[in-house]
């Protein structure tokens, strides 16, 4: 599993480069971050969420989240690598990687880990992007009614990465990460529909 997937929200669109290139547990640390100083209630830049959901079902396999039509839909053919097995506190969560022959890559991230570490939901990305975590953080359009922000090292979307955010409990998030789209519309397109199948399954458990 790619050393990006850290405690601190390092997104997922930072870690693509690493699944896609070499698949090897090397990557950069970052710093953690102190927990959030107030919750998501009393920050009015963060989204509550009205209908939570879990993903306890799924964090054995979080491939399972997304079906193979619905990769197939994004010209993903090969199954999704689960990337589980990380006891550490400071992962952010189980993953799945798909990586398509045509140098296409997703990466879905249930940031369980942040969860547990206090650090978790769409507050934690903000937590993140104040004390310079997070060089890029961006609100985005609800997913299905699910609040969502863009979020990355920095702004890679005009380079076919995007990494969208989405709050599915008001201290849990999955991300949804696309690498080597054509540019900003397609990248964060295909993030979107990732992220759609993810809540229509996990609305569905």
């Amino acid at each position: 599993m790619p050393g990006a997937l850290l405690r601190g929200s390092l997104t997922a669109a930072a870690a693509l480069g690493l699944v896609a290139c070499s698949g090897t547990n090397s990557g950069t640390a970052t710093p953690a971050p102190s927990p959030p100083a107030s919750t998501s209630s009393r920050n009015p830049d963060v989204p509550r969420v009205a209908r939570p959901l879990t993903v306890s079902a799924y964090q054995s396999d979080p491939c399972e989240t997304v079906p193979p039509a619905a990769m197939a839909a994004l010209r993903f053919t090969a199954p999704g690598e689960p990337r589980v097995g990380q006891s550490a506190s400071e992962k952010a969560g189980p993953g799945c990687a798909w990586i398509g022959a045509d140098g296409l890559s997703v990466l879905l991230v249930l940031e369980t880990g942040n969860q547990a570490a206090g650090i978790g939901g769409l507050t934690g990305q903000y937590t993140a992007k104040g004390s310079g975590q997070l060089g890029f953080l961006e609100p985005a359009p609800a997913v299905d009614g699910y609040p969502a922000v863009y979020s990355d090292l920095s702004d890679r979307r005009p380079k076919g990465d995007c990494t969208l955010v989405v709050g599915i409990a008001d201290d849990l998030v999955f991300s949804a990460g696309t690498s080597g789209f054509q540019g900003q519309q397609d990248s964060c397109a295909a993030a979107g529909q990732v992220a759609a199948a993810v809540l229509k399954t996990l609305k569905g458990a």
